[in-house]
């Protein structure tokens, strides 16, 4: 179980190659989406409207989708990101965006949170395709009691 709670670039790249490094070695991965993970999972080209001045204004701060993550650290006003994204295909590493269409093809479960989605003023035609049902900390506490569990 891994618990994302981070849509910054530098914490999504890990998420999704330790799903998909366990789903290749046989493990049952879930990821369960909450908070800034959430935005992870947006359709790059949605916009979101949100249903409140509040929900407007997250989205318009922080763009959501794959292809607009930024750094924690060393964002450069999107330098850092591209400078990394750069050196990643030098090397031969896949983007984020790759990782979770291969999680999806690979049976990782990705779970996207209840509770983030309604505070946030996301809806499940926002999302990419490949998702499981919304749950709430509940499920996915009970899911995870005797797994390992990454909180990234």
């Amino acid at each position: 179980m891994i618990i994302a709670w981070s849509g910054e670039l530098d914490k999504v790249w890990p998420q999704m190659i330790l799903a998909t490094t366990g789903a290749a070695m046989g493990m049952d991965t879930t990821i369960f989406f909450t908070f800034w993970g959430l935005f992870s999972l947006v359709k790059d080209e949605k916009h979101i409207t949100g249903e409140n001045w509040m929900q407007k204004m997250v989205a318009m701060m922080d763009r959501p989708g794959m292809e607009h993550l930024k750094l924690g650290k060393m964002n450069f006003a999107g330098a850092g990101p591209a400078m990394m994204k750069k050196l990643a295909k030098e090397h031969n590493v896949a983007s984020p965006g790759e990782l979770l269409q291969m999680a999806v093809d690979l049976g990782v479960k990705l779970v996207p949170c209840q509770m983030t989605m309604d505070l946030l003023g996301l809806k499940r035609e926002d999302m990419i395709d490949g998702l499981g049902e919304p749950a709430g900390a509940t499920a996915m506490l009970m899911e995870s009691q005797d797994a390992i569990t990454l909180f990234i």
